[in-house]
């Protein structure tokens, strides 16, 4: 089959290999569509993987081609997303069924083959029936929106609250999505306000409904100014999208008192808290969590079957984000676009 191999650091090769064949439990998944995450670019180019060769790619969707021993036949032929967290089924978390926070997990894309390929044998128990008229490139974005909706789950926004998001990359655009939709969904009467510094973000953001006077552009805005006139004493949760020091300290300085902050954006470098910054935190008695990776369960609550419901049924349109679709062999276009950031995009899509 053809595949993208990452050999080594900087390393990427699009050749031949063996097909892989399903271990009892599995199925080989014929791929049909895989988005590149901003992850999938420094494990590429600047950190590498944690097994060499490897084929990467976590966000994909396809057909069940093959099934293994022990695997239900029902699979065989059916349209599938896939969850790329492996839980090991024994740490503690797992036993709570909080498999996102599994201590010794394995990883599609990271820590095994993934789905930058033809075709990728995964867990049976990974898989998630795609409902009629959901598409192949949809099922590929289920990651990102888990991984938006977990954040949101996370922080609880109640109505009449007011939230701010800070960073308009791919997560923090579906997360906007999702709490656009809620906001309608409920009647939610607080604001949702925006916070980028590209107006291809902006333009993304208001085909999704936020108001224009609701996006800040952080160039041109000062950004802890422009909350407070439009919260009237700061974000009751903010979430921070970035992972910069600069933006959590705006998180910190912009939440109000009794406030809660939900840090999703990875760094990029060390994070550190000046003192007044700290101090903050305390006197303003604010809540910091942490948010990582998606619920899978198999269950209708997680936040897999969240986003599937909402896909189903038409309330969500995850797809204004794909600004470009390679096929398979060009996908290294993508990667190096993204590396250099040789023009905007928001989500590549690879179509098999």
């Amino acid at each position: 089959m053809k595949a993208w191999v990452l050999r080594d650091v900087g390393s990427i090769e699009f050749g031949m290999v063996d097909k892989p064949r399903p271990d009892r439990g599995e199925v080989v998944v014929a791929v049909k569509a895989a988005g590149i995450c901003g992850s999938d670019i420094p494990r590429i180019y600047r950190t590498g993987a944690h097994v060499h060769p490897l084929i990467p790619g976590h966000e994909f969707a396809g057909v069940v081609e093959e099934t293994g021993l022990d695997t239900a036949e029902e699979w065989q032929g059916k349209r599938v997303g896939i969850f790329p967290l492996i839980p090991c089924k024994e740490c503690k978390p797992c036993l709570n069924r909080q498999y996102e926070m599994c201590r010794n997990y394995n990883y599609l894309g990271s820590r095994r083959d993934g789905g930058f390929a033809e075709y990728v044998k995964v867990p049976a128990q990974n898989l998630i029936l795609l409902p009629e008229g959901v598409s192949f490139e949809e099922a590929a974005m289920l990651e990102p929106m888990a991984v938006a909706v977990h954040a949101m789950r996370r922080a609880l926004p109640g109505t009449g609250e007011n939230i701010v998001i800070c960073g308009l990359g791919t997560i923090g655009l579906l997360l906007l999505m999702f709490l656009l939709e809620e906001q309608r969904r409920s009647h939610h009467s607080g604001t949702i306000l925006a916070v980028g510094n590209k107006e291809f973000q902006k333009q993304k953001a208001l085909l999704f409904g936020l108001p224009e006077e609701c996006y800040c552009d952080s160039r041109t805005e000062h950004v802890g100014k422009w909350i407070e006139e439009h919260t009237l004493g700061g974000a009751d949760v903010f979430f921070e999208c970035v992972g910069k020091n600069e933006t959590l300290t705006w998180a910190v300085d912009d939440t109000a008192p009794g406030g809660r902050i939900c840090l999703v954006g990875n760094p990029a470098s060390h994070m550190t808290l000046r003192k007044d910054v700290y101090w903050k935190i305390l006197r303003n008695e604010q809540t910091i969590m942490g948010t990582w990776n998606s619920s899978f369960t198999g269950e209708e609550a997680d936040d897999w079957h969240y986003v599937m419901k909402l896909l189903s049924d038409k309330r969500i349109t995850p797809g204004i984000l794909i600004s470009h679709r390679l096929p398979l062999e060009e996908l290294g276009q993508g990667f190096c676009l993204m590396r250099d950031k040789s023009e905007d995009y928001v989500k590549i899509m690879g179509i098999m």
